[in-house]
């Protein structure tokens, strides 16, 4: 299956099914069918890569134990969200100020309305700009057994009893529809 991101910088109109519209301006993610007039952001999870999508990563899910999760990352300036893992793929993309991913010994830094994509077991360390917050939305594909649940686990437990300054925001859980 491929999950994909499109950009609607003059709004989006989704039909049912796995899809997830963030609207920009008022910061609310809707699942399925939705309408939003403005800036909006659309995830797909489909057969085939739709037209125009400005990302797009291949993943291997069964709609039946599946979920999409959609939720909101904030960094205080010069935040840090230490090496850690997620149980499945996601595509993220930054809302405001700057961020660098640190993944796979490999290092981007991303600016706003930048995107890119984790496959979830590899280890990632993200460290925000020191002189704004920094935000970014995701959707990642989740097995149910995870609905509800933390799903950032940190490869050092020692890093687990470390403040942490990114707060989330969850949207919501969604089961994948077949």
């Amino acid at each position: 299956m491929i999950l994909a991101l499109l950009e609607r910088p003059d709004g989006a109109a989704t039909a049912a099914g796995n899809r997830i519209v963030y609207d920009l301006e008022r910061g609310e993610a809707h699942f399925g069918a939705a309408a939003v007039a403005g800036p909006a952001l659309v995830w797909e999870l489909a057969d085939s890569e739709p037209e125009g999508a400005a990302l797009v990563a291949e993943v291997d899910v069964d709609p039946a134990g599946w979920l999409m999760r959609c939720d909101r990352i904030d960094f205080p300036p010069g935040g840090v969200a230490y090496r850690h893992t997620h149980p499945g793929p996601g595509i993220r993309r930054l809302l405001f100020g700057a961020i660098r991913i640190e993944t796979e010994g490999g290092s981007t830094d991303y600016a706003a309305g930048g995107a890119w994509f984790e496959r979830g077991p590899e280890p990632v360390y993200a460290v925000a700009a020191e002189g704004e917050p920094s935000a970014f939305v995701r959707v990642m594909l989740l097995p149910l057994d995870w609905e509800g649940k933390r799903t950032i686990r940190y490869v050092d437990p020692a890093d687990e009893g470390k403040p942490k300054l990114q707060r989330p925001t969850v949207f919501f859980d969604r089961r994948l529809v077949a």
